[in-house]
């Protein structure tokens, strides 16, 4: 038994030790870089008879029709009954959201989201965000980037919301993740 656990701590130093040296994912700016953009994100709907899986909120974008732009990323949770986002239901709601986010300075981030139900996240060309389920407002895994220019980056996202409460906030920061404001966020 001693000898098990004695295998079990190693493995665990070499994985922890493995994970802080993987290098932090490269964003890549978008370019050229866009000009004359309106504040917020904008997003396009659909609205299935169910949803569960990330899977299934692709399947639905096939019916999506654009919706009433986001102001950004920060939507609390709401109360039970409660529209999602800016969409037009509370229930079995997909978004796809695209636009663009502002980093002021080039750097290391963290970023991270709170989302109710899935998400898959991308940011300059990364995944920076991913849940593929159902749960209550909860935290994705932290993700370490590189931002190699102040600038924008270009933000695509696919987002479901299945029954209950629903959320979606985005934090980033160099070194602890904070709220991102929403005129980090633009659109064409």
């Amino acid at each position: 038994m001693t000898n098990l656990k004695t295998a079990l701590a190693a493995a665990a130093v070499i994985l922890l030790a493995s994970a802080s040296l993987a290098a932090p994912l490269k964003l890549q700016p978008a370019s050229p870089q866009p000009s004359g953009l309106k504040t917020g994100l904008a997003v396009q709907y659909a609205y299935p008879s169910d949803v569960k899986t990330l899977g299934n909120a692709q399947n639905a974008l096939r019916k999506a029709k654009p919706g009433t732009p986001l102001a950004g990323l920060d939507y609390r949770d709401t109360d039970e009954g409660e529209i999602t986002l800016t969409s037009t239901r509370a229930h079995h709601v997909v978004a796809k959201i695209t636009g663009y986010v502002k980093f002021d300075a080039a750097g290391t981030y963290t970023i991270d989201f709170l989302t109710n139900d899935g998400l898959d996240a991308n940011i300059g060309g990364q995944q920076v965000g991913y849940f593929n389920g159902r749960q209550s407002c909860n935290e994705t895994r932290a993700v370490e980037v590189d931002v190699p220019q102040a600038g924008w980056y270009p933000v695509d996202i696919l987002y479901f919301q299945r029954v209950g409460t629903s959320c979606l906030h985005m934090r980033a920061g160099q070194g602890s993740p904070t709220w991102m404001k929403n005129s980090a966020f633009g659109y064409k």
